[in-house]
């Protein structure tokens, strides 16, 4: 059924972009006897929400009046008309995250647990929605991961919402009121949508700014940036660090390796101790998590090689820490790195640490001739250009022993819906090698 709130009812709302959470936005407003018009490009779209929502382009009709325009994150603010037509008619541009905000003081008592950062976020977000599930609290998981919040049952009294929460949704969302947020790391990214990386760092940094005083900000203090968020922020600070993890017990979490996990570990470990759930059940549930698909994930041992999915690595930063998990064994290199994609930036400086692990490289995509003549001084490299021609050539030289790891660093847009489907079209190519 979703989330229903009589907070709409009788109110105008506008909705552009009608993927998952555009669907589950216009379903929440009309349950709740709010009046919608909607709009996206795809005539599929449009068919899905007919009797819902009146059809209509936000940016071309009179706006005066609404109560919201609510927009996908993927609508690039920074570019689109709808952000100006918005202002000049007195109207806030809004994301679903702000309409649960607004939606939760009719909910049932609940706690929210909100999770950003450049890099890690999918991951920490499972594992604390996983630890949480482990101590037998109501938990749901929403965001940008899994289901859209407002399309999913509201939790009965005491339950947890644990939000993944990108920078676009952070910059749609004025009164989400964490009771526990949480800033992972913060790296260059997505500079095309900010004013600099200032501009991204800003937006990060207003999770906090919404939080209240006695509500719990949770920041590994690993990078300029988040230090500095750190030093500002109102609310009641805990900040850690991956030093934090003792590496003994880390080797007893066998989906959490690698030092980017020991990050994951130390938020995920203070969120646990903020929502008051006992270290005993946090151990148990830091020992159960299993890693997420797209995410370091073992898709197949084939003649004595593994091939690893890491689709969801789209950037450097994403990616620096899979090569850092597999060094040469005695002596010898034995990763084989397929790497591309609608690149974020022209440079690969935060994996340049762990070439050295890196026996041959496959660049594809649009990427591919600028990563190619990047990595050529480094490392042996071919400009494979598709994907499945990349899990082909690899799988050729690969020796037992030897890792064929998807790990792109890159965007997938030039070839693949997300990278989810990256990740699908990887597997498939795996699955069909003999």
């Amino acid at each position: 059924m979703g989330i229903v709130s009589d907070v709409f009812a009788g109110k105008k709302y506008a909705v552009l972009g009608l993927a998952r959470s555009g669907l589950a936005t216009v379903e929440c407003l009309a349950a709740s006897g709010a009046q919608v018009v909607a709009w996206d490009s795809r005539d599929e779209a449009r068919a899905a929400v007919a009797g819902k929502a009146e059809l209509a382009d936000p940016a071309e009709i009179d706006l005066k009046g609404f109560d919201g325009v609510a927009v996908s994150p993927g609508v690039p603010l920074n570019k689109h008309p709808i952000a100006m037509h918005a202002k000049l008619a007195g109207v806030p541009v809004i994301g679903d995250i702000e309409l649960f905000a607004l939606a939760r003081p009719s909910l049932p008592k609940h706690r929210v647990v909100g999770i950003t950062g450049t890099n890690g976020k999918s991951t920490t977000t499972a594992l604390v929605h996983h630890i949480i599930e482990t101590a037998g609290i109501p938990t749901r998981m929403g965001g940008n991961i899994g289901l859209p919040i407002l399309g999913q049952d509201p939790l009965p009294e005491g339950g947890v919402y644990v939000l993944e929460l990108s920078s676009y949704q952070i910059d749609l969302t004025q009164s989400l009121d964490c009771d526990v947020a949480v800033l992972l790391n913060i790296t260059p990214d997505h500079l095309d949508r900010y004013n600099g990386f200032e501009g991204y760092v800003a937006s990060k940094a207003r999770l906090f700014e919404m939080q209240s005083p006695d509500h719990v900000a949770v920041i590994a203090t690993e990078d300029e940036p988040s230090r500095s968020i750190a030093a500002q922020t109102g609310a009641r600070r805990v900040a850690v660090t991956a030093a934090d993890i003792d590496p003994m017990a880390q080797a007893g979490w066998p989906a959490l390796q690698g030092p980017h996990n020991a990050q994951n570990a130390a938020v995920a470990i203070a969120v646990a101790r903020a929502l008051g759930i006992d270290e005993a059940v946090v151990e148990r549930g830091l020992q159960s998590y299993a890693s997420l698909p797209h995410r370091m994930q073992r898709v197949r041992e084939l003649n004595g090689v593994l091939y690893v999915n890491d689709s969801k690595a789209t950037n450097a930063a994403s990616t620096a820490p899979a090569l850092a998990a597999y060094p040469p064994v005695d002596g010898r290199k034995r990763l084989h790195w397929i790497v591309g994609g609608l690149a974020k930036t022209d440079n690969l400086d935060e994996c340049a640490p762990w070439f050295g692990h890196v026996a041959h490289a496959y660049t594809i995509g649009e990427a591919g001739p600028m990563f190619a003549e990047l990595l050529r001084p480094a490392m042996a490299v071919d400009d494979s250009e598709m994907l499945s021609a990349a899990v082909r050539r690899a799988a050729r030289v690969a020796q037992p022993g030897d890792v064929v790891l998807l790990s792109p660093a890159c965007a997938s847009f030039d070839q693949f819906r997300d990278f989810e489907a990256r990740g699908d079209a990887f597997a498939a190519a795996v699955a069909a090698l003999e």
